[in-house]
């Protein structure tokens, strides 16, 4: 007999066989578009740092939810931009009913109703003049408890404003509970809430920085995770999914696949990861100068994050990548 007895490359022969026993297939319902809206913008703003993507104004907005849920993107992660002047040491504007997020969130709900899931950025760094997650308490670090009161008021004025799901993602002890208990209490059970349960305090967040004109004085790692740490992040997902949290997320998704296949195997709520805007920004300037493939390399960068367990993914490409995998 001839040798090798085994020959698995029978299977990766033709693109027809390869297909077939594909392990990992991307689905456009499983891909969520973040999108930023700028107060006070009538035409939408590129952002230079992220190719291709735009503060938007409240009429393009709604063409990119249109756009969107045309393609089959499974939902939309809003994020509210406001003018320098009404940002404070509160972030009162996040709370605000006429601040742009809510606007924004019932324009979304307005243009595009159950067709996709609208979801709200709960989290006060765009809102705050210092630019952190939350109030200051005297010695300058973050109130964790302080901040909470102030989540929770802000996930109620989402709910009234239409959300289907609340993000928050301040990485505040107790948030989840908290803020389950205020919709609950104000009749909102039905809005479910996407815990950023495990969000890193990495060196990849630099364009989204831009995009939402932070003023951010300092950093965010006396409360976000520290990115060498996996054993603490199971524990933060264990203590959100006690508390009530509907989905759990991994923030970045391409440096931090391991925690999400560890966190995949724990839980049995869905896992989502953010492929976030350092991210983009990388693939997009290697493009640019002829490094990569472009859309090979976009493909297979989703595919490896659904690949270590993500079941959902935030991506700045969602409706390009839902466009190409629909035709």
């Amino acid at each position: 007999m001839s040798f090798p007895d085994v020959r698995p490359r029978r299977l990766r022969r033709t693109p027809a066989l390869r297909r077939l026993v594909e392990e990992t297939r991307l689905s456009p319902s499983e891909l969520v578009l973040p999108l930023f809206l700028k107060e006070g913008l009538t035409e939408p703003r590129p952002i230079s740092s992220l190719p291709g993507v735009v503060q938007h104004s409240r009429e393009s907005l709604r063409k990119a939810a249109h756009e969107a849920v045309s393609a089959g993107v499974g939902g939309l992660m809003l994020f509210g931009v406001p003018e320098n002047e009404n940002k404070d040491e509160t972030g009162s504007a996040g709370l605000d009913p006429d601040g742009i997020l809510n606007v924004g969130i019932r324009d979304l709900i307005a243009e595009v109703g159950n067709d996709t899931v609208v979801m709200g950025d709960l989290c006060l760094d765009e809102f705050t003049s210092h630019g952190h997650c939350g109030v200051l308490a005297r010695d300058g670090s973050v109130d964790n408890d302080a901040t909470l009161d102030l989540y929770a008021e802000m996930a109620v004025a989402q709910a009234q404003a239409g959300v289907h799901m609340v993000g928050p993602s301040g990485m505040m002890d107790g948030q989840i509970g908290v803020i389950r208990r205020a919709l609950d209490k104000k009749g909102y059970q039905d809005v479910s809430i996407l815990a950023y349960s495990a969000k890193y305090a990495g060196a990849f967040y630099g364009p989204f920085r831009e995009a939402v004109e932070s003023t951010l004085q300092g950093d965010r790692r006396q409360y976000q995770q520290d990115p060498p740490n996996l054993r603490e992040a199971l524990r933060e997902v264990d203590l959100d999914v006690a508390e009530g949290a509907d989905i759990v997320m991994v923030k970045p998704a391409l440096a931090y696949l391991d925690v999400i296949a560890a966190i995949r195997d724990r839980v049995t709520v869905p896992v989502a990861a953010y492929q976030v805007s350092g991210e983009y920004a990388m693939v997009e300037a290697a493009a640019a100068n002829g490094w990569i493939d472009r859309d090979r390399v976009i493909i297979e960068s989703l595919t490896s994050i659904k690949r270590a367990g993500a079941q959902i993914v935030l991506t700045y490409w969602a409706t390009e990548v839902a466009q190409r995998l629909r035709y």
